[in-house]
């Protein structure tokens, strides 16, 4: 992948790989090893907890720019994989002809994290066919103009640690207490990077409508991005000082999510936020702009509410309408309810055995992969989409 830092896509990669070790924990005699190889890090935060669960990471950030990708297939080419996933585009705009061009050809995943539309998505495109596979992470993106050219999609929702997010829940006071919250307060944390898409101009405005209709509601936004100082400036000019505050990039931050009343988001686009699947797991209803792949996992008036994309008064009528005390507990039990369709561990079994079926077609038998259950007859692991 490009980067390893604490965004969304990052964040699914490592939960899916930290659930798959913990499965493989039990089970001796396994024969399957994780490499994850990034053009650069920002943090060690996520290197730290991979390297410590046995995945090696490697880290590329020290090669000159110029000559970053011919070390990105040389590094590849030396390990020799059965199996190379890629995350990114532009990674895999390189790799892809290396693979299909290699004597010992790796089954080649391409997994597709968003809709947004880059200039390197053209080049994306022409080589998508390349692929083996092609897994979006939700129907959005599946349908979305980011995979088109693919000839084998697969749609899989990929989720989060369920069993953290709710001992955080459990201890979702002392967490008030850190980030010193009172009691008395609504909560609405919004956790995204401070970045145009993510639209924090809007979630301001918003805040300032709902703070007038309801005084003891407290925003908390934490994120990094160059737009965070453009933020604290908007809030200071609207004195919400006392409303809405801006952490900046907060570290293990799910936590924050899961002391909150509501997760909020106004973005102008999405894929399938990491954040929303830890707010429901967390039991943490979500009111949000109706846009990607949110609509896939929120089902309004159960466990979220979704509003329209750009109006900072349709998010701040529906946060309104979410604080209601009745409405908040059926959000809330809605959102306690969901935390069985967003666990990681399920997807990391359905990629093992994505895996596992490509190997062992690829050479008619597992190349020094260990099966841990018979495979599927129709090599179409899990849920798939078209």
């Amino acid at each position: 992948m490009k980067t390893l830092d604490t965004g969304g896509t990052e964040v699914l990669l490592v939960e899916r790989l930290l659930a798959a070790r913990r499965r493989f924990a039990d089970q001796r005699g396994s024969a399957v090893t994780y490499t994850v190889v990034c053009l650069r890090a920002s943090t060690g935060d996520l290197i730290a907890r991979l390297r410590s669960a046995g995945v090696t990471v490697i880290d590329l950030s020290s090669c000159p720019r110029a000559l970053v990708y011919a070390r990105l297939v040389a590094t590849v080419r030396r390990m020799a994989p059965h199996v190379l996933n890629v995350h990114s585009p532009a990674p895999a705009i390189a790799l892809r002809p290396f693979v299909r061009l290699s004597r010992r050809r790796p089954a080649l995943v391409s997994t597709v994290h968003g809709v947004q539309w880059a200039k390197t998505m053209h080049l994306d495109r022409l080589t998508r066919r390349l692929d083996d596979r092609t897994v979006a992470v939700s129907p959005a993106v599946a349908t979305s103009r980011a995979v088109r050219g693919a000839r084998h999609v697969l749609t899989r929702v990929h989720g989060v640690d369920v069993g953290g997010q709710r001992w955080w829940a459990a201890r979702a006071a002392a967490v008030r207490r850190e980030f010193d919250i009172p009691d008395s307060a609504f909560l609405c944390v919004t956790v995204a990077n401070f970045r145009a898409e993510k639209n924090h101009r809007m979630l301001v405005q918003a805040a300032a409508e709902v703070a007038r209709a309801r005084p003891h509601a407290v925003f908390v936004l934490a994120g990094d991005g160059p737009l965070q100082d453009d933020t604290v400036r908007d809030v200071r000019r609207r004195r919400l000082d006392g409303t809405v505050r801006v952490l900046g990039p907060v570290p293990g931050a799910r936590r924050l999510i899961a002391a909150a009343d509501l997760l909020v988001l106004s973005s102008d686009y999405e894929g399938l936020p990491v954040v929303v699947m830890e707010a429901l797991a967390a039991g943490v209803p979500v009111v949000s702009t109706r846009v990607g792949g949110l609509a896939d996992l929120i089902t309004p008036g159960w466990n979220g509410i979704l509003t329209e994309p750009g109006s900072p008064g349709a998010l701040a009528r529906g946060v309104i309408q979410a604080m209601e005390p009745r409405a908040h507990r059926e959000l809330r039990a809605g959102a306690q309810a969901s935390a069985g369709t967003v666990d990681i561990a399920e997807t990391a079994e359905w990629f093992e055995e994505l895996y596992e079926d490509l190997a062992r077609s690829r050479d008619g038998r597992t190349r020094g992969l260990t099966s841990h259950r018979p495979p599927r007859t129709s090599g179409a692991p899990g849920r798939a989409g078209r």
